[in-house]
This record gives structure tokens, sequence and C-alpha cells, in this order.
């Protein structure tokens, strides 16, 4: 059933109550709770600001004096569930280090899943040892040792990016079909694998939007045991108000290589490559 899109605000608190993110990594297990925090956190951000579900779907948390929603079980919302299932399954293949990319897709058509309206893509590395840190984005660049504070700092960044680019997209159809579809590093990833709440793909070498796509670089956050990047492409009219300064734009026709960023190409298949057998979840409409 379609149903018109939900327009969240967001509020701002002077006294956090309770905090996004760990206060300090130091070693390879706390890297991993940062990521998944990151991780989640950003799925509940796209979720709550594009309207996919109701406010109970979604539990506060605090990032400074930003009022974050956070998704949560919500047995009324079908479809919330099964986004918390997918995130489910996204944190076991990063605890195995097999996960490579997790795309998140969003069509109208269930027909033809290959021609999406948005698209969001987290993409992983993994290090054995915490040896730099590194950001990039259109108008802030540094490098330092592993440093807690650092991390932080492109975390909140990284947040507060996505929230203007979610609060500055235009509406989605009223009936939109979400899907995840996951890569891994074959390397090391069982032929077998599967994640819970995912069933093997169906591999679809192009994903190919019927208006004039646009990249929007979010950002990178390394902890120097795994590095998280997040890029989202959407609709070009969808952003024709948007701040240019904020993201790397790059016009596309197509999203070659299953989704994944073409700009790294050489450098994935000159080390690990990722799997070219994904697997999926069944699409839903959103509630």
């Amino acid at each position: 059933m379609a149903t018109a899109q939900l327009s969240h605000p967001v509020r701002i608190h002077k006294a956090p109550k309770e905090t996004v993110f760990p206060s300090q990594i130091t070693n390879e297990h706390e890297s991993l709770i940062m990521v998944k925090k990151l991780f989640a956190t950003s799925i509940s951000c796209i979720t709550y600001l594009r309207g996919l579900f109701p406010e109970s779907s979604y539990g506060e948390r605090y990032l400074e004096d930003l009022s974050l929603k956070i998704l949560r079980e919500d047995k009324k919302c079908p479809g919330s569930l099964h986004i918390i299932k997918w995130i489910q399954g996204c944190f076991d293949a990063l605890e195995k280090r097999y996960l490579h990319a997790a795309i998140l897709t969003l069509y109208t058509n269930s027909k033809e899943p290959e021609k999406v309206t948005e698209i969001y893509q987290f993409k992983f590395k993994y290090s054995k040892e915490g040896t730099t840190m590194d950001f990039d984005s259109s108008n802030t660049s540094f490098k330092s040792g592993t440093n807690s504070a650092n991390i932080k700092r492109a975390s909140v960044l990284m947040i507060r990016k996505l929230y203007i680019l979610m609060q500055n997209l235009g509406p989605l159809p009223n009936d939109v079909i979400l899907t995840m579809k996951l890569y891994y590093y074959n390397a090391v990833t069982p032929d077998d694998y599967q994640p819970p709440g995912f069933k093997e793909g169906v591999n679809s070498h192009f994903l190919l939007f019927e208006g004039e796509p646009v990249n929007l670089q979010v950002g990178i956050v390394s902890t120097g045991f795994h590095t998280m990047k997040v890029k989202v492409t959407t609709e070009a009219t969808r952003v024709s108000d948007l701040e240019n300064s904020l993201f790397q734009e790059n016009n596309t026709a197509e999203i070659a290589h299953q989704g994944l960023d073409c700009d790294e190409e050489e450098e994935e298949y000159n080390n690990h490559v990722p799997s070219e057998k994904g697997t999926m979840v069944r699409g839903f409409r959103r509630w």
C-alpha cells in the first residue's frame, strides 16, 4: 500500500544523556563495536529522515548536541524488523571480516529491481594493526596516528553530513521497495556462507536510474583496524538545492560492478577481490 512520505524534524539538545559511540578505541574489539554502531546509526538516520518507518520504530540516542533516532524492534511495523535483521546479518559478516560492501537500494517496480531510485553504499576494509587514521572530504583532510578523539570527530562529521544530505533530498515516490545486497572478500569467505537474514542472490552487473544520477561522497572513517566508507547515489533532481561544497559529486549513467565504487576497482582487484556472488534479502515496501 502506498503511503505519504513522513517528515521528521531533527532536535538539538544542550545536555546529552546517552551517547552513541564508545569513548575510546585502543584495540580491534573496540574498533568493531565502533564500526557496528556507526553502521547501525547511519542506516537508522537514512530510514528515519527519509520517512520509511513510523516514530514508534525508533529509540533516542545522542551524538554531542544532536538527537538521533535509532531503529528498535517495533512489532507493529514489520518493515523495521526486516531492517534490524539485515543490520544483525551485517554484524555477523563484519565480525568474521567477510563483509566488503552492503548496498541498500530503493526502487519502485518489483518486476524491475535493477531500476533504482536511490542507492546507499557502505564499504568496509580491515587491518590487523591500528596504524593510521584517515578522513577525507571535499573541505577537510587530515592524517594522524590512531587517536580516539580524531576517530570520534570523523564519525560525528560523517553523521552530520548524512543528516544534512537526508534533510535536503527531495521526496521519494509514495510506493518504494527496499532491499539490501552484501558482497564479500572471496579470499576469506566460505562459498556457502550466508549471514542470518540473507540468502544467495542473483548477480546484476548494473543498477540503472530512470533519471540522471549523482554520486555524493558522505565520508570515510578509519580506526586503524576497520575502515567504513559511505556513499549515496540518487537522482540529480532530488539534490538541486544542496550545497555542492559539502559533497563530492560525480554524474554517472550506470552504477557498475553491482553498485560498488568504480574509482576503487583497480585497487580492490589488486588486493582482496570482492566476491562476485553476493547475498541479498527480499525487498519489502515501506510501511
